[in-house]
């Protein structure tokens, strides 16, 4: 179904994934680039691309202005993606091994250097208002690698407040959401109250996304969801359902909380199965999914006061509520 020669997401993401199937980032050495590919190709959900690429034509910007901004924000998340892999010495992602598992970590880490390089190669082929992508596109950058830093100091800090974490996440995953939309509003030269709303949009929208991903990383189904399941517990990740369970829990529950995130010569499985048991009890998931459905309603309020038809929003909306109700 196409909305006044708006492409579906369907039609988008078919159209991305081809022309992002055909870029040719190098061949030798054949264990820099190798990587590169297979991180691309491993699949994903191309959220963010798809997101820039929708935003540019919900303002009456044309897909071919905006391809190559929507590339490099891919590639980009990708990078990062491997990156995050290493410092939490992930297993699988997408339901297939990492880089630094398949390969190792110094490839990996040289694969991620090249593919933030190749990612700027590509946001610099915009065709439209370069400064003002770039500005906001390093910023962003940058943002990321300040969220991932706090992200790693949560793992050995003992107390993790509330508002500690979401700063965190709009750091780590929020920002990059928005910058996704805010770009390719500016690639359609729309106006600054529009750029400002559909970012605001974005990172609300990022934000519940994150606590989504937190509750699948935790019940969610490995199948699935492509990556296995309590990866933050075995990490000591401060997420908001641990951090939501500190707060409510008993006596004799911080005791075993602070058992599991003190022991460093454990059985995986058991502290998995032991603190989704003290969530349950103390039904964490539903204070998470209730801020997270806060989240969802405040971003959908920035998307209301677009200034297009409605017409034109319906694809980006329905897009952004069939991300309401994911489970992978």
């Amino acid at each position: 179904m196409i909305f006044n020669n708006m492409q579906d997401s369907k039609t988008l993401i078919e159209r991305f994934n081809k022309d992002l199937s055909e870029l040719d980032f190098g061949k030798t050495p054949k264990n820099l680039y190798d990587p590169i590919y297979y991180s691309i190709n491993v699949g994903g959900k191309r959220i963010r691309p798809l997101l820039c690429l929708m935003a540019c034509e919900l303002f009456d910007g044309i897909y071919e202005d905006c391809i190559s901004a929507a590339l490099g924000i891919e590639i980009f998340h990708n990078f990062t993606l491997l990156h995050d892999d290493m410092m939490d010495k992930a297993l699988v992602r997408r339901g297939k091994p990492v880089v630094h598992v398949k390969w190792d970590e110094n490839i990996a880490l040289l694969s991620g250097d090249a593919m933030s390089v190749i990612a700027y190669k590509y946001i610099c082929k915009s065709k439209n208002n370069l400064r003002d992508i770039l500005e906001v596109f390093s910023k962003t950058a940058l943002e990321i690698c300040e969220g991932q830093q706090y992200d790693m100091n949560f793992e050995t800090t003992t107390n993790v407040s509330e508002e500690q974490y979401l700063k965190m996440i709009k750091l780590k995953t929020a920002v990059l959401l928005a910058a996704s939309l805010k770009i390719g509003a500016i690639t359609a030269n729309t106006t600054k109250k529009n750029t400002e709303y559909i970012s605001s949009f974005g990172e609300n929208l990022g934000m519940a996304f994150q606590l989504q991903d937190d509750l699948l990383d935790t019940f969610g189904n490995p199948e699935i969801f492509g990556k296995e399941i309590g990866g933050d517990i075995i990490a000591n990740k401060k997420t908001y359902l641990l951090i939501k369970a500190l707060e409510l829990a008993s006596k004799e529950q911080k005791q075993k909380l602070n058992y599991w995130l003190s022991n460093k010569d454990f059985n995986p499985k058991e502290k998995i199965e032991d603190i989704i048991y003290i969530y349950k009890e103390l039904n964490v998931h539903k204070h998470s999914e209730n801020l997270m459905n806060k989240y969802f309603e405040t971003a959908f309020d920035s998307f209301d006061k677009l200034e297009v038809a409605y017409s034109k929003k319906e694809v980006l909306y329905n897009y952004a509520h069939s991300l309401k109700q994911r489970d992978f």
